[in-house]
């Protein structure tokens, strides 16, 4: 039988915690500066001591052999005077440590105590609790006495606790699995590839694997995916699934497919998280911990709500956890964290496993766990994401007018002050040789160390000054802590920089004022391949992840990960892929096409009336073709996207998108935009796609950084960098057009690239029937050709 690991911080924290809910920060170092600061103190000891020494017992709880383990900073071994040194590190003065801060220290030593002095065969020996105040570098000592039987019953008391919780668990799993045994697909048959999506996804699983796949639309990937994974679980071969997205929209379709299990008899414990800016309540927002009702007490009242929600809910949505929070008393952003560990499937933001700032670390802090398995929709979008969360930058003008605000108040300190002025310096003085050049900015391939340590020295006032007193929740107060949490954001992610990094320096129009550093991660991979291991395997799919071989290469697949591309379910016959090679849209010949652009829009829509998207690269380009063509067809209607659309807006632009109409529509829209992706119209509701331009991102400083830094590394930089990125926009925007099996249309790409071989090399297999059309004449009797044939086989 498998041995389950328990660890002991995990088993400490989850029985021993009491009393607040504490959302300001504990410990504000990086967690790279507590392990040197551990070393540090480690390198000090004697000659005898043994630092992280590895310690387990194997115990049997809830009918099922567990393993529990840890590591003690430090063991001297001398017989009944043995010691044990639990290190810990923070910003808090040690008195002001709370009691359970100080009980939660204290039990991790004492569980280490039974487990040596058993394996050691001693009566006693010293437990030593060492603080190291990081801003002020005071180390204080504790140490006391503790005996065989004294650890014994805290041992035995511990473990007893948390078996209750694991019986819960074990019965919430019999009953789970004892459903998905005879669990049968939700639906009469299978679409086209639907089971060999799923049986792909089921093989990954079973044999370890990162899996890349390119399902095309109606493929019917959600349930294709999961419930391969669910049939796995029921074996026992995962614990846990991770559905992982960036979108609201598909947290629903997720919810719908296991609501449609559900009724084939399912029952298991799912979970969406919601961010925590939207699902906490809105009387929680300008409260302090200390004065939050939901967090004062909180894990005096947890445990009542942890029952009360798992033992009367399967489908845990927003709605229920904020219920349930507010019958208890509980945070609910915190309590849908809690409630998720004992949770079967996890639906979440991309952010929770990949972002090194907020991934959840009660899951993912072990290097690896075979009980986990992750599935990764629209991964398309996880290439440009990815870059963000390792990226980061801190501007100097908040910080401006922080020296002014703190200058006239009565709030701030004159050390506070002078540290400011000090972080004010060293943006001068790092970006002094691009403030002399008269450039706009500077890029240089290493980290800026000075300003680095001018970030770290700034943070530490800032928490001395937090750290004095108890400071009221005011305008000030809270403007220092949002440049506070910047400056850690920044030094967490100095803490991953290396040669696939760059520091960027920016001046805005005041140099005053407008000075920003940027850490920019070029090539994440590694870093998200490191988090891909932290489950059994992965399976990363999309609609559009064209070419295969680039999203493995930057989305962090393995050398031995697989790929798979699915065939579109759709016949190729009710789509039309048409190349315009007589339209060149590149920025210098725009004005000289605009006519052609225009004229070919227009015979799209003569082709049928219905409804038509036309998606351009720039909200510049958008208004001048938009304009030319109201101007030149005023009786045809029209809608446009603008920018920073409300959501009544959008769903305004959406509601034009009628069924069956009566006369022809033609929206605009920008391609990578809001109604470019994840947005349905069906049917008559969409009849015809014109695409202007190959899509490439602009050319910017941070694009050619990708493209030469892909180029150095031996791989097509201009590629990876501008035209991968373009094309995708492309194929999400075509994508709106079939949906359904009775959808059917045409996609008109508008540009002469597009005919060319280094486009059609990527194109996916259901484009492979695309036909190029060398001159505007050839344009009306292609499109009437493909409405009669549609036309007559519809009747």
């Amino acid at each position: 039988m498998t041995i389950t690991k328990l660890g002991i911080r995990e088993l400490v924290e989850f029985t021993l915690r009491s009393g607040d809910l504490n959302a300001s920060m504990n410990s504000m170092n990086t967690a790279l500066e507590g392990a040197q600061i551990h070393r540090m103190l480690q390198k000090s000891r004697g000659a005898n001591y043994q630092k992280e020494y590895s310690l387990e017992h194997q115990v049997e709880l809830a009918g099922k052999p567990y393993l529990v383990h840890g590591r003690a900073d430090g063991v001297i071994l001398n017989g009944n005077d043995t010691l044990i040194e639990e290190i810990k590190t923070s910003d808090a003065a040690f008195e002001d440590l709370t009691e359970n801060t100080l009980t939660l220290y204290w039990g991790q030593a004492k569980m280490y105590a039974y487990i040596l002095m058993t394996d050691e065969d001693l009566s006693q020996l010293t437990l030593q609790l060492t603080y190291y105040r990081r801003t002020t570098e005071k180390v204080t000592t504790k140490k006391i006495s503790y005996t065989l039987a004294e650890a014994t019953k805290f041992f035995n008391a511990i473990t007893a606790e948390y078996e209750t919780w694991l019986k819960l668990q074990a019965d919430l799993r019999r009953t789970r699995n004892a459903s998905i045994k005879d669990l049968a697909f939700p639906f009469d048959h299978y679409r086209t590839g639907q089971r060999e999506l799923a049986v792909a996804v089921y093989k990954a699983l079973l044999l370890k694997k990162q899996l890349f796949i390119e399902a095309p639309t109606g493929t019917g990937k959600t349930i294709s995916t999961v419930f391969p994974c669910i049939k796995a679980m029921g074996e026992d071969q995962i614990q846990r699934l991770f559905y992982l997205t960036a979108k609201q929209s598909t947290r629903r379709v997720v919810e719908q497919a296991l609501g449609l299990m559900a009724q084939q008899g399912l029952k298991l414990r799912s979970i969406t998280l919601t961010a925590k800016d939207t699902i906490t309540f809105p009387e929680e927002a300008d409260l302090s911990p200390e004065e939050n009702p939901y967090m004062v007490g909180y894990y005096d009242r947890l445990k009542p709500g942890l029952k009360d929600i798992l033992t009367n809910e399967t489908a845990i949505t927003r709605e229920t956890v904020e219920t349930y929070a507010r019958k208890h008393q509980l945070d609910p952003f915190e309590f849908s964290l809690d409630v998720s560990l004992f949770c079967d499937v996890i639906i979440c933001d991309y952010n929770y496993l990949f972002d090194p700032q907020v991934y959840l670390q009660r899951f993912f802090s072990v290097d690896h766990d075979d009980d986990n398995f992750f599935l990764v929709d629209e991964a398309h979008n996880l290439v440009s994401r990815s870059r963000d969360m390792y990226s980061t930058e801190l501007s100097l003008a908040p910080l401006t007018d922080l020296i002014a605000t703190t200058k006239n108040s009565d709030e701030g300190t004159p050390t506070l002050l002078r540290a400011f002025r000090a972080m004010r310096r060293a943006f001068f003085k790092v970006a002094g040789p691009l403030l002399e050049s008269g450039e706009e900015e500077s890029v240089f391939n290493s980290p800026a160390d000075d300003f680095n340590k001018a970030v770290t020295k700034l943070s530490d006032h800032i928490s001395d000054w937090l750290g004095d007193e108890q400071r009221p929740q005011t305008d000030y107060t809270k403007a220092v802590l949002d440049y506070y949490f910047a400056c850690l954001s920044y030094l967490k992610i100095a803490d991953f920089y290396d040669e696939t990094y760059r520091t960027k320096i920016n001046l805005g129009d005041d140099h005053d004022r407008e000075i920003t550093f940027k850490q920019l991660c070029l090539d994440p991979s590694a870093f998200l391949r490191d988090c891909l291991d932290k489950g059994r395997g992965a399976v990363l799919f999309s609609a559009t992840l064209s070419p295969l071989a680039y999203y493995q290469r930057v989305l962090g697949g393995s050398d031995d990960s697989l790929c798979y591309q699915l065939p579109s379910p759709f016949p190729p016959k009710h789509q039309s892929i048409l190349i315009t090679d007589y339209i060149s849209t590149t920025y210098r010949s725009r004005d000289a096409n605009l006519a052609k652009i225009i004229t070919s829009i227009k015979t799209l829509v003569n082709g049928k009336v219905g409804n038509y998207l036309v998606f351009l690269p720039s909200y510049s380009f958008l208004s001048t073709v938009s304009l030319a063509f109201q101007t030149a067809y005023p009786d045809l209607k029209t809608v446009t996207q603008a920018p920073n659309m409300s959501e009544t807006d959008r769903a305004d632009f959406l509601a034009a998108f009628k069924s069956d109409p009566n006369e022809s529509l033609v929206g605009f829209a920008i391609l990578g935009g809001l109604f470019s992706e994840g947005i349905d119209l069906t049917a008559s509701r969409l009849i015809g796609v014109a695409i202007v331009s190959v899509g490439l991102p602009g050319i910017s400083t941070e694009n050619n950084l990708l493209r030469d830094y892909f180029d150095s590394q031996g791989e097509p930089g201009f590629e990876y960098a501008y035209q991968i990125p373009g094309l995708n926009h492309v194929f999400q925007a075509a994508g709106r057009l079939i949906r359904s099996t009775s959808d059917q249309g045409i996609v008109l790409l508008m540009d002469q690239r597009f005919a060319s071989q280094r486009y059609t090399r990527y194109f996916p297999p259901h484009w492979q029937y695309h036909r190029i059309l060398h001159a505007a004449n050839e344009l009306a009797p292609t499109i009437e050709h493909f409405w009669k044939l549609t036309d007559k086989e519809s009747n």
